[in-house]
């Protein structure tokens, strides 16, 4: 769940730029006579994200009054994400924003497609509107699926609206079996509204984060195996911890929410684990 910088471009400018090269005449001068309808609906949808008020827009509002549903998608399907299109210098904008090319729904998968937080199939107003194209990975536009939220509650974060970088609130613990694991879970910090709270988790759940991290956990454990056992065996338990200690500031000054840092903070926490819990 990482941040971006709003995109630099308008939705004026990038509805625009998608219809410019329209061969059909009829159907360029009804989205060009559209064009306003088009960057009224964008601002009222960014009014809305930025108080977390998604869920108060009438999808009714987002349809055009001389440009269907099924016109609007084709626009962003052949005028912006089709290779070659006129809105494909856009597209290509849009998904390359992320650094190290990780989704910023997840932080963990590698960016192929954008999503559109508010579904095109309800809202083909904001179809091409770059504030409503999220770069993300494969899998979390798939679990994302085509819903609009009904409450401030089930509005998943936002990467151009919703920053939280700042705030420790991905934590994990060690579960003490054979081979050790790691449990994620969300534990905020006391200056969260609940409604945040609320949002954080069903991002959490929405994109099954717990599952997918600690997945990585269990890859990340068997990495280090060897070099604690070697800690341990030469210097022990206390050793371990610091050395465990020292990972997870290392992976906090990069990103205090990452799984490594949990993962981390997790492990040096656990006696049982620095004491060999890992080599059971």
């Amino acid at each position: 769940m990482w941040y971006l910088n709003p995109p630099s471009h308008t939705a004026r400018s990038s509805f625009m730029t998608c219809i410019s090269r329209i061969r059909n005449k009829q159907l360029q001068e009804r989205l060009k006579l559209s064009e306003e309808e088009v960057v009224a609906a964008a601002d009222s949808y960014a009014a809305a994200a930025q108080q977390t008020m998604l869920h108060s827009l009438d999808d009714s509002d987002f349809n055009l009054s001389l440009v269907s549903k099924d016109e609007m998608i084709e626009v962003y399907e052949r005028r912006m994400a089709k290779k070659e299109a006129a809105g494909r210098a856009i597209y290509d904008d849009l998904i390359s924003a992320p650094a190290h090319g990780r989704c910023p729904l997840c932080g963990q998968r590698i960016v192929s497609t954008l999503d559109h937080h508010l579904p095109k199939t309800l809202y083909p107003a904001l179809a091409v509107d770059p504030l409503n194209l999220v770069p993300a990975c494969a899998d979390c536009n798939k679990l994302k699926m085509n819903k609009a939220p009904s409450a401030s509650a089930e509005e998943t974060l936002h990467p151009y609206f919703d920053n939280v970088e700042n705030d420790p609130w991905l934590h994990a613990e060690v579960i003490e079996i054979a081979p050790a694991a790691v449990r994620f879970y969300v534990s905020p910090p006391p200056q969260w509204n609940d409604t945040l709270l609320r949002r954080v988790r069903l991002h959490f759940k929405t994109f099954n984060l717990a599952a997918l991290y600690a997945s990585q956990a269990a890859q990340e454990l068997n990495n280090i195996k060897y070099i604690l056992s070697q800690i341990l065996s030469k210097n022990g338990p206390d050793q371990v911890r610091e050395h465990l200690c020292d990972q997870a500031i290392s992976r906090r000054v990069a990103n205090i929410n990452s799984w490594q840092t949990a993962t981390y903070a997790a492990l040096s926490s656990s006696t049982w684990f620095c004491e060999g819990g890992f080599e059971e």
